[in-house]
């Protein structure tokens, strides 16, 4: 038997100001499609910014129905958007954010695993990592490298 460890860095931001001007505003453009997410049966708005190479911006924000597994979340939304109007163009960031009608959230959000599994498949599918910013309403941004790192192990076309 073998050990491995699998870990990753990130960097963690205090505030959005911190960000580099273009975090800045991948950021504030993830928070305006937040505030339209349809959401009124978990009351948990969550937008997203995606970043093109050719520095044009896709925006989506979750899309929920009474029949659950029917939304969408954010994060599909903005890349399948993205897909579909720029296709083959290159991902370069995702920015996420996500606030509750019913607390603050004050801590970044991350992708659930659906999102995940359908950025890496463009992660892969591009060759190039695609950059996380994280972020709650308030309080910290994290940053991260790719989205493998928040995904190990991801199933891809190596399996098929």
């Amino acid at each position: 038997m073998k050990k491995k460890r699998v870990c990753f860095e990130l960097q963690v931001f205090d505030t959005i100001d911190e960000l580099s001007q273009e975090g800045q505003e991948l950021m504030q453009k993830a928070v305006a499609a937040r505030k339209n997410a349809y959401a009124p049966y978990s009351n948990f708005q969550v937008g997203a910014a995606v970043l093109l190479e050719n520095g044009k911006v896709v925006i989506g924000n979750n899309q929920e129905n009474a029949s659950f597994p029917s939304g969408l979340c954010a994060e599909r939304v903005a890349v399948f958007q993205a897909g579909a109007k720029y296709p083959g163009e290159t991902i370069k960031a995702i920015a996420i954010s996500a606030a509750s009608n019913k607390y603050t959230v004050d801590k970044p959000a991350a992708p659930c695993g659906n999102c995940r599994q359908s950025i890496s498949e463009y992660e892969v599918r591009q060759k190039s990592p695609i950059e996380l910013f994280l972020m709650g309403e308030i309080g910290q941004i994290i940053w991260c490298a790719s989205i493998a790192d928040i995904l190990p192990l991801a199933f891809d076309t190596s399996f098929l």
